[in-house]
């Protein structure tokens, strides 16, 4: 018994006195489940995984930038690489013949008469005009400006003319007359003749000096006058006035003075030049390619892609970015009409737009810069020209990072409640996008994630 009862009174206390250590485990293990418990609440309060009755609806769905649907114009802008100079260089129709005694320097710039060459140590000058130097000016003859269709009664001169003569019929009606003709223009000449019966001999005619008619006599006659020469009349008429201003005009270049101008001694061009390369050397023989020339304007050209040369047109307005990055105006000034294909291109045989590994075919884009003082010392190098493509006026718009990808498909905007609605997306310009939706109106607030 007693045995028993010490084992039933051990047991007893046993029970009675709890062991420390696992009073210790017991404790960990509730720590345990209350941390567990409070961790699975918090995941599942911000995967929105609680009860419907404990969620605020007003609560934003992810942080960020509020911003709101605006009304905008929205531009699309791009940007081609150009080159900055003066042009291409055009061969000077340079028609004086002899050897070449004097080149200015490439890059001078020639004013009108200037000279552009000496030939035979001779000026070669330039004028302004457009109609080219095809023959040589001077007081002719009556040979050289006999008129067209039968000559006048009397004698020679042009009929009713400030140089026709008089002519007096024979009273006695022999057949004889009698003329007079005097060259006023010139009072070079005064002849008066007779003829009974037979025709009056021409000699005196074709000796006589007239005045040379013609539009190059106009344009040399404005060319003179703008030079500061007077003493004749601006107009088709060559006259005595005119050969006396050009015989001050030879002495102040150093020229026999003639009072007629050779068809080399002058050169036309719509206005001053600048020098481009030689094309021959001092020694040489003068030619039509002894000098070339371009404008004096600095300009931009741009090998446009012949497939995305729609906005080339004549008078758009661009923006040049010169290699410093300063902004300046320019504007389209003309297109080429001949796509060039590019170096090394047409591999599989194609001549076409596209054709070749070098990618598309380009026509060239002349692009003028009315500021030329905004572009500074600089003549020449790359630049970038930015042109717009594409404008929408009055449009929503938000900031492109607004955009979310909705599960599914397309765009859509986060507004600031944490709804979703979804957008028609349009130009993208600037940073911002256009968009359109039964849901999306001016001023509607929008969220931009983080």
């Amino acid at each position: 018994m007693t045995g028993t009862e010490t084992y039933a009174t051990e047991e007893t206390e046993a029970v009675r006195t709890p062991d420390p250590g696992r009073r210790r485990r017991a404790r960990t293990l509730l720590v345990a489940a209350g941390f567990a418990v409070v961790t699975a609440v918090a995941i599942g309060g911000a995967l929105g995984l609680g009860g419907g009755g404990g969620e605020t609806p007003g609560a934003p769905a992810r942080a960020g930038t509020t911003v709101q649907v605006t009304r905008a114009t929205l531009v699309e802008r791009t940007k081609v690489e150009g080159e900055l100079g003066y042009g291409a260089e055009i061969p000077l129709p340079v028609k004086a013949t002899g050897t070449v005694t004097w080149l200015p320097e490439p890059g001078a710039r020639i004013e009108r008469g200037e000279e552009l060459l000496r030939v035979d140590d001779r000026p070669v000058v330039l004028l302004h005009g457009t109609l080219p130097m095809y023959r040589e000016l001077g007081l002719g003859t009556a040979e050289d400006v006999r008129p067209s269709g039968p000559p006048a009664p009397g004698g020679a001169g042009r009929p009713g003319g400030p140089d026709s003569g008089s002519a007096t019929e024979d009273p006695t009606g022999t057949g004889a007359t009698t003329g007079t003709g005097t060259v006023a223009e010139t009072g070079a000449t005064t002849g008066t003749g007779t003829a009974a019966g037979a025709p009056a001999e021409d000699s005196a005619a074709q000796t006589a000096t007239v005045p040379m008619r013609g539009m190059d006599v106009l344009q040399f006659e404005s060319n003179l006058s703008a030079l500061g020469y007077r003493g004749f009349t601006v107009d088709e008429r060559y006259t005595s006035g005119t050969a006396q201003a050009v015989r001050r005009w030879q002495k102040a270049l150093g020229l026999p003075p003639t009072g007629r101008v050779r068809v080399g001694d002058v050169v036309y061009s719509s206005g001053t030049v600048r020098i481009g390369h030689a094309g021959v050397r001092p020694g040489a023989a003068a030619g039509e390619n002894a000098l070339t020339y371009t404008g004096t304007s600095r300009k931009v050209v741009v090998d446009a892609s012949a497939l995305e040369a729609a906005w080339a047109v004549r008078d758009t307005e661009v923006t040049v970015h010169l290699p410093d990055g300063r902004p300046v105006p320019g504007k389209v000034a003309s297109v080429g009409k001949r796509a060039t294909a590019p170096e090394g291109g047409g591999g599989d045989g194609g001549s076409g737009p596209g054709s070749g590994p070098g990618g598309a075919a380009t026509v060239p884009v002349t692009v003028t810069i009315a500021d030329q003082r905004a572009i500074g010392r600089l003549e020449s190098g790359p630049v970038t020209v930015e042109y717009v493509g594409r404008e929408r006026r009055d449009v929503l718009a938000v900031p492109v990072a607004a955009l979310v990808a909705l599960a599914e498909g397309g765009h859509g905007l986060e507004t600031a409640d944490g709804t979703f609605v979804a957008v028609k997306t349009g130009l993208f310009a600037d940073g911002r996008v256009e968009v359109s939706g039964t849901a999306v109106r001016e001023g509607l607030k929008v969220r931009i994630p983080q």
